[in-house]
């Protein structure tokens, strides 16, 4: 009888084991194909592309995701092909291992934030000049993340209506940028000729660059900052194609006309044409660089008719803006898009602040990790979150991988991180924080 039972459950284990693999099996097959082409024509040679249709997910037997990214060098192109050949791997390593899918999904927009920076930091100690703008996009399945600063452009189309995944930060296009800076101590304006007349884009001075976030730039100064817009959002099962281009596409043409030109061509015939067209228009004054992508659906699947919009929708977060059809390719030309059935947003923040960014509850932390920092994944001194590698500057302020000093952390978060002048050394954060903390010893409340 004993003999017989454990048969039983051994058979019962070899069959569930079966039927889980068989799952596995049918979830990949009902994932989504992704194809991509890219085309480029160079007046400068500053602009560079990273196509990896398929990379493997660490620690292996996750399905595997696709990468993508546009960098648009100026000043040079040491900091874009620096950051083609680092990102990618600086991001993946802010993502902590052992996370099922929906815990990495979800762990990716915080990744993105410290992989940039982590770029940015390394790049650094290079000593190079030269800055890029990153548009870097990653797609698992129907869920497509997508980091970016500077401006290049990602925009989507999903069963004909159209989606902006990115942020343009030229100054000329947001005011929050503008008073960003202004507010830090830095100085918003256009280039001053001969007479007193200005001409140009708006520029952050001292350097003159017309972006407010890039990676590089050392000798801009510190108001231009790596911190990327991020948005992550999920197709419907009819999928869509995307567009990434460089402003030598979007100073030429429209997003609609960017999508309708290429219509029914594969990804690289699509980016070729992309590219031509935008030429045509303006001429070559600038690199020029297209990469599209098509995320098809397993079953090919027949056009739909757009569903009206249900009373109430328009009150949640989640409604994207769609691009006006107009003769003019201004970046802040949107209205309401009054679909958003068709494309869930999951995630989205722009805002600058670092430590807000990546003070995350997200992953939940575990007793090994509590202080790790979120961008060099190395181990920090508790309270202080300052790396043992940097032992002559406060490392990131506030960076740490978990939210650490359970108690008082009100306190320290909001008195103590942004009032560390990033030069100071560790020895003075020691000082300054246990006399803040002896202050308030008696008055502030625990927090665990």
């Amino acid at each position: 009888m004993a003999a017989a039972a454990a048969a039983a459950t051994a058979s019962a284990e070899r069959a569930s084991a079966s039927a889980s693999a068989g799952a596995g099996g049918r979830e990949r097959e009902r994932r989504p194909s992704v194809a991509a082409g890219q085309a480029c024509r160079a007046k400068k040679g500053e602009d560079f592309a990273l196509l990896k249709p398929a990379c493997e997910r660490l620690p292996a037997g996750g399905a595997p995701f696709s990468a993508f990214a546009l960098f648009d060098g100026h000043n040079g192109s040491g900091a874009a092909v620096y950051a083609k050949e680092n990102i990618l791997s600086n991001v993946m390593g802010c993502v902590p291992a052992d996370l099922s899918g929906d815990e990495w999904l979800a762990a990716l927009p915080r990744a993105l934030v410290a992989g940039f920076v982590k770029t940015d930091k390394d790049f650094q100690t290079r000593a190079h000049s030269s800055g890029t703008t990153v548009t870097f996009v990653i797609i698992d399945g129907y869920v497509v993340t997508v980091a970016s600063v500077g401006d290049s452009r990602c925009v989507l189309e999903a069963e004909g209506t159209i989606y902006h995944l990115s942020a343009d930060h030229r100054f000329d296009a947001s005011e929050e940028e503008v008073g960003r800076v202004t507010e830090c101590g830095g100085e918003v304006g256009r280039l001053n000729v001969v007479g007193g007349a200005e001409i140009g884009p708006l520029r952050c001075w001292p350097g003159g660059l017309c972006l407010s976030r890039s990676i590089g730039d050392q000798d801009v100064g510190e108001f231009i900052i790596p911190v990327p817009y991020v948005k992550q959002i999920k197709l419907s099962s009819a999928g869509g194609r995307i567009i990434i281009s460089s402003d030598g596409v979007w100073d030429a043409l429209t997003v609609d006309t960017a999508f309708s030109c290429a219509r029914g061509l594969p990804p690289e015939a699509a980016a070729d044409q992309i590219v031509k067209e935008a030429i045509a228009s303006k001429g070559l004054r600038d690199d020029t660089t297209c990469i599209v992508i098509d995320i098809i659906p397993p079953e090919k699947i027949s056009p739909t008719v757009q569903p009206a919009k249900k009373a109430g929708k328009g009150l949640f977060k989640n409604i994207f803006y769609k691009k006006a059809t107009s003769d003019s390719p201004c970046h802040a030309d949107k209205d309401q898009c009054t679909q958003p059935d068709l494309v869930e947003e999951v995630f989205e923040d722009g805002c600058p602040s670092l430590s807000r960014r990546l003070d995350s509850e997200y992953p939940v932390r575990n007793m090994f990790k509590l202080f790790i920092c979120a961008i060099c994944q190395v181990e920090v001194y508790p309270y202080m979150r300052v790396c043992q590698s940097q032992e002559s500057c406060v490392h990131g302020m506030g960076l740490s991988f978990a939210t650490v000093a359970r108690k008082r952390k009100k306190q320290w978060k909001e008195n103590v991180t942004h009032e560390i002048p990033p030069q100071e050394t560790v020895g003075q954060v020691r000082r300054t924080y246990a006399a803040r903390v002896a202050d308030a010893d008696d008055s502030t409340e625990e927090v665990y």
